[in-house]
Order: C-alpha cells, then sequence, then structure tokens
C-alpha cells in the first residue's frame, strides 16, 4: 500500500465494506501526499465516506465516492454505470478515470452522495431479487412451470434484469447466474437501513428484505451467489 500511495496520482478503491475501506485508507495515509485523489467505488456507508473525506481534506487529499452499478459482464466491457459524490472540482479531475470503464457517469453531488444513491439503487435490486426468488418458490409449490411462467413473465410488468439474471440460467440448471454473494447483499441492506433510518423512513419492507438474506447467511450460505435463493 505504501507503494500504491507513493507512485499514484489517483488511487481507486474497490473493497467489500466500509470497515476495510476505512483501514485501506488508514494504511495508505502515511505515505499520501498533497493533490492526490481518492476514489472508492465500493458498497460503502455515506456516514463513513463524509468521515474519511473530512480527515484527508486538511491534508490536501481529495475523496470520491463512486460506486458502480453492472456486474463482471459490464465491468470486462467497459459499461458500468458511476454515481459519483465529490466537490465539482474533483469530479471534473476523475471524470477522464471513471470513464474508462463506465459509460454513464453521474455527479450525484457532494461527498457521500454516490454510496447514499447506491444503496438506495441496491435496496431496489435486493427487493426484487427476493421477490423473484418468491414468487418461484411458490409456483414450485404451486406446480406451475417455470419456464412456461418466466416466458409469459417477459411480457409483463415484471420482466426485469434480475428476473432475467436469476431465473434464464436456472432454467438450465444454472444456478448462479446472478454473480452476487448473500453476504455483499445483506451488508448492502444493513447500510441502506441505517441510512432509511437516517431519514426517518425505516420501514417494515426494509425488515422484510433484510430478513429473506439474513436467513439464508444464518444457513451457512452467505459466499453463494444471490441466485441460489431459488433453491435455498
Amino acid at each position: 500500500l505504501d507503494q500504491i500511495a507513493h507512485h499514484s496520482d489517483c488511487i481507486v478503491l474497490c473493497l467489500s465494506s466500509s470497515k476495510i475501506v476505512e483501514e485501506t485508507v488508514a494504511a495508505l495515509k502515511p505515505a499520501l501526499r498533497f493533490g492526490q485523489i481518492i476514489i472508492d467505488t465500493s458498497t460503502s456507508e455515506p456516514g463513513s465516506t463524509r468521515r474519511l473525506a473530512g480527515e484527508l481534506a486538511p491534508l490536501g487529499i481529495a475523496y470520491a465516492d463512486a460506486p458502480i452499478t453492472g456486474g463482471p459482464e459490464q465491468a470486462a466491457s467497459a459499461e458500468l454505470g458511476v454515481l459519483c459524490g465529490a466537490s465539482h472540482e474533483t469530479f471534473s479531475s476523475i471524470l477522464p478515470v471513471l470513464s474508462c470503464y463506465a459509460t454513464t457517469v453521474r455527479h450525484m453531488g457532494p461527498v457521500g452522495s454516490g454510496h447514499a444513491a447506491k444503496l438506495i439503487s441496491n435496496f431496489l435490486v435486493t427487493g426484487m431479487i427476493a421477490l423473484v426468488a418468491q414468487a418461484f418458490g411458490a409456483a414450485r409449490k404451486a406446480d406451475i412451470d417455470w419456464r412456461n411462467l418466466y416466458d409469459v413473465m417477459l411480457n409483463g410488468s415484471g420482466n426485469s434484469g434480475v428476473l432475467r439474471k436469476m431465473v434464464a440460467p436456472a432454467l438450465d440448471g444454472d444456478l448462479e447466474g446472478y454473480k452476487f454473494s448473500l453476504a455483499n447483499a445483506s451488508k448492502d441492506i444493513g447500510y441502506f437501513k441505517t441510512l432509511a433510518t437516517g431519514l426517518g423512513m425505516e420501514t417494515t419492507l426494509v425488515a422484510a428484505v433484510e430478513d429473506a438474506f439474513s436467513a439464508a447467511i444464518a444457513k451457512g450460505h452467505g459466499q453463494r451467489n444471490v441466485s441460489r435463493l431459488l433453491d435455498l
């Protein structure tokens, strides 16, 4: 990490939790220098992001949260989306970097805004994952053919990226179609819950989505992909 800090003008992080981001920044900090920029593309807690930015600002180090939308396929083809929280000056500086791997880059507001927007986006996605899993679980118990149901759902309002990622591969026996771990999904819901509580809008829906994932993790399935909910 000290070598990265010594030799990089811009440092891009993509880590699995706010705790690990905080530990990494702390390890980088002794070797950081005035004028550097750190971009956190992880799905992190906005409060943690703002604290890190506040600690680095007096050192002349800019901080931006720029979480991504999309998965491995979009990353490989440089077609990710970016929700960026940063000052206008920092956003202008890092736009060429973000554009190297994303086709849609949006400035959401000051530091922390990108992570707040990503948590909102991920709550929608994880909620849909839980709904798809429960819907097709009900279809199995009702003896409804999955393929027939899926084919017709593609013509209705239930058609979505989540539906296609989870169910289309499962029809051919592949329950790893949606490559996003249950543990990471659960972590993101927890972060969103904190955000929602701070906004005064925690609801039973948040708790229900949280329960759908925590139950699977309690049974030891945290490292499996979310599409495994179809079978658990």
